[in-house]
């Protein structure tokens, strides 16, 4: 076999977290009755993703703690509709991340796909989440069982595509370079990740992009391709 080693992404990749995600906040936003204060949950949902993707650039880069970029998604859309109340947004985080690991929704073909490369690989997670989410959502989705370790990038205070967690995870799992692949569903933080140390990669298309500065090793567009690719 050309490899021996697998790092699969996990939100997105494995983990339908778009899905998981969106059904979590749903839930919550209904439970604290906030069609009071938005449009729509779908109001509530843009103000959220857009402040989201923007602080987890600045935490990327090192300019918010994990504490702050938490304290600042959740509240950012409450005082976008004038309702500035901190325990309010802290309350409602809390029962967020209490509810989003539950949640069971996997990627198309997800377990089919590790059942039958599991016996065959070295399988590993790596992940930019946080500990106490990420190994809880593989335990309620049942699909822990794959794999041999959990390396995030909390681990070492860099996130993917930053050289260090790549290498940082290659040494965690005593793994060849040449023999290892990077799974994942982010061109950027996988993808270029991956390719940036050497190691090779099976970009997952799911946003069906087009465009690619460089030519991944492998591209799906289903994780059921990794079953004839591997």
């Amino acid at each position: 076999m050309k490899y021996k080693n697998l790092f699969f992404d996990l939100d997105d990749t494995i983990w339908a977290f778009s899905q998981n995600a969106r059904e979590t906040f749903e839930e919550v936003y209904h439970n604290y009755s906030l069609d009071l204060y938005f449009d729509s949950f779908d109001h509530y949902y843009m103000l959220y993703q857009r402040r989201n993707t923007e602080l987890w650039l600045e935490y990327g880069e090192g300019k918010i703690t994990k504490e702050e970029l938490n304290y600042q998604r959740f509240l950012f859309p409450l005082q976008s509709v004038g309702l500035n109340d901190e325990a309010f947004a802290k309350q409602f985080s809390e029962d967020f991340f209490a509810i989003i690991p539950t949640k069971t929704g996997l990627m198309p073909y997800a377990k089919e796909v590790l059942e039958y490369l599991s016996p065959k690989y070295n399988m590993y997670i790596l992940s930019n989440g946080f500990r106490e989410l990420q190994s809880h959502k593989i335990r309620s989705a049942g699909v822990d069982i794959y794999f041999k370790k959990v390396i995030l990038s909390e681990d070492i205070g860099k996130l993917k595509p930053s050289p260090e967690v790549f290498n940082f995870a290659l040494s965690a799992t005593q793994s060849n370079l040449r023999r290892s692949l990077m799974i994942g569903d982010s061109w950027e933080a996988d993808i270029t990740g991956a390719y940036r140390v050497g190691m090779a990669q099976a970009f997952y298309n799911v946003t069906e992009r087009t465009s690619f500065p460089f030519h991944p090793t492998y591209q799906i567009r289903s994780l059921k391709e990794l079953m004839d690719l591997l």
